[in-house]
């Protein structure tokens, strides 16, 4: 379980103060697929970059497992990140100079990687379907391969939590399409608790748990989003 407590981000920006959010209280179920909705500016972003210890809240708390992640110390957010939750990014973030499987690998690299970790993301990269493209670097992909490089990078720990910030706003309708069915697959088949940021309703269906925001507050009561999240 994932709950959010009257979480407050606020933004310095020149001599003005900005509250990305506002006191916001959700919750996520664990094994759940939820997508976080609303206008820019609505601090749809920020939610997920705290769920994710990218980001420190002004106040509040965000209790994962009855751990409160926003009293986590550095250390203590590096190992979050690194071992239970996975980031998908619009972007992709993916290195230029890599081959598919070392960009899976990239963020364990210092650490070193051995030959059961490489089989693995070649696995991952085959299971997204890019069994014929495992050499093959970012400019020679298309951006909905790219965006399957990245998802399976961040399958690579098997996360309890796979967060992704407009996994699809680089792409088309077809290939966004293709990006979230191999989302859905991996939710429906690991049980990772999914949290999406979108701007495109086209990719939520029926069961999805949505969360609607605007000026970082929850749009309609509280009760309604913590009921919807923790519902069987």
């Amino acid at each position: 379980m994932i709950e959010v407590r009257k979480l407050t981000k606020n933004h310095q920006r020149g001599d003005t103060e900005v509250r990305a959010l506002r006191e916001l209280s959700c919750a996520f179920a664990p094994g759940s697929m939820t997508f976080v909705v609303g206008p820019s500016g609505s601090g749809k972003s920020t939610l997920l970059y705290l769920l994710g210890a990218l980001d420190h809240p002004t106040s509040g708390q965000i209790l994962v497992n009855d751990q409160d992640i926003a009293q986590f110390n550095r250390a203590e957010r590096d190992a979050y990140r690194r071992t239970r939750v996975g980031f998908v990014f619009q972007s992709f973030n993916l290195l230029n100079n890599l081959n598919a499987v070392d960009n899976v690998l990239v963020p364990f690299m210092p650490r070193g990687i051995n030959s059961q970790q490489r089989r693995l993301a070649q696995q991952l990269l085959e299971q997204v379907g890019l069994a014929e493209r495992l050499h093959h670097r970012p400019k020679q992909l298309s951006g909905g391969e790219q965006q399957r490089v990245a998802i399976a990078r961040a399958l690579f720990k098997e996360p309890s939590i796979l967060l992704a910030d407009e996994p699809t706003g680089e792409l088309d309708s077809t290939t966004g399409a293709e990006v979230f069915s191999h989302l859905r697959r991996v939710h429906r088949e690991q049980q990772t608790t999914v949290v999406v940021v979108t701007h495109d309703p086209r990719y939520i269906e029926d069961g999805d748990n949505v969360i609607r925001l605007r000026d970082g507050q929850l749009e309609g009561p509280v009760e309604d989003n913590l009921e919807s999240a923790t519902a069987d």
